[in-house]
């Protein structure tokens, strides 16, 4: 724990909500602050398809290293941010090791990037075409025409068809 006036440290930040990127900008222009702001990139099911987004790995939190003493006000009030981690009048530090781990699992853009995709076995929703909106669960993946077989019941049967793979919203189990 710290207290104003200890030496720089690794220090937890409140961001406004999805302003992270903003906070982690305006800190890294203010001299004699280092920022790891981690992100997540990943492809999300939408009504057109699947779309490439990043988020925050820590939806509203970001880490900055600097001397509480001397940055304290450019931090706490500066754009896109709430305010530093506290516990009453108590800051609590984060141990190098800590983000030395998180940074080597990120990378040195701190974007780590996760593809994946549906698994034989895995419950679906058809998003559009002829049979949009039906559940069905996947038979098949047919990975070089980027389509999927699925199983699902159409017009009182069982029926098996193949969709294109942007077609599926995958549903959580």
């Amino acid at each position: 724990m710290n207290k104003i006036g200890i030496g720089p440290a690794w220090y937890c930040l409140r961001s406004q909500p999805k302003h992270e990127h903003i906070a982690a900008a305006h800190l890294r222009s203010v001299g004699g602050i280092t920022v790891f702001c981690p992100r997540v990139r990943f492809k999300r099911q939408t009504r057109q398809g699947l779309v490439w987004v990043t988020e925050a790995m820590f939806p509203s939190y970001l880490f900055a290293y600097f001397d509480l003493a001397t940055h304290y006000y450019q931090v706490e009030y500066g754009r896109g941010m709430r305010g530093i981690v506290r516990f009453a009048k108590r800051y609590p530090t984060i141990e190098d090791e800590v983000l030395d781990q998180l940074r080597d699992h990120v990378g040195a853009n701190e974007i780590k990037e996760l593809d994946y995709g549906p698994s034989q076995g895995d419950n679906v929703r058809i998003a559009h075409g002829a049979f949009a909106g039906l559940e069905a669960v996947v038979t098949h993946i047919v990975p070089a025409k980027e389509r999927v077989k699925v199983l699902m019941d159409f017009l009182g049967r069982t029926v098996e068809a193949e969709v294109e793979y942007s077609s599926i919203l995958w549903q959580a189990a």
